[in-house]
C-alpha cells in the first residue's frame, strides 16, 4: 500500500505532508472549537452521552 503512495504522489510530497500533519491537526482542532461555539452549541452537545443529561428542560 505504502508504495503505490509513493508512486502515486512520491516521496517528496508525503515527507511534506507528514511535516504538515500537526499544524492540520491543530487547526483543525480550533475550527471544531469554533463552530460549536458560533453555532448552537446545545444541539452539537447533545450528541455527547455525558453532557446529554445534563440540559434536560425544565
Amino acid at each position: 500500500m505504502v508504495q503505490v503512495i509513493n508512486k502515486l504522489i512520491g516521496a517528496k510530497y508525503i515527507a511534506i505532508a507528514r511535516t504538515w500533519v500537526p499544524t492540520m491537526v491543530g487547526w483543525g482542532s480550533v475550527g471544531g472549537v469554533a463552530l460549536v461555539h458560533f453555532t448552537d452549541w446545545r444541539l452539537i452537545l447533545d450528541c455527547v452521552p455525558y453532557i446529554n443529561g445534563k440540559f434536560k428542560d425544565i
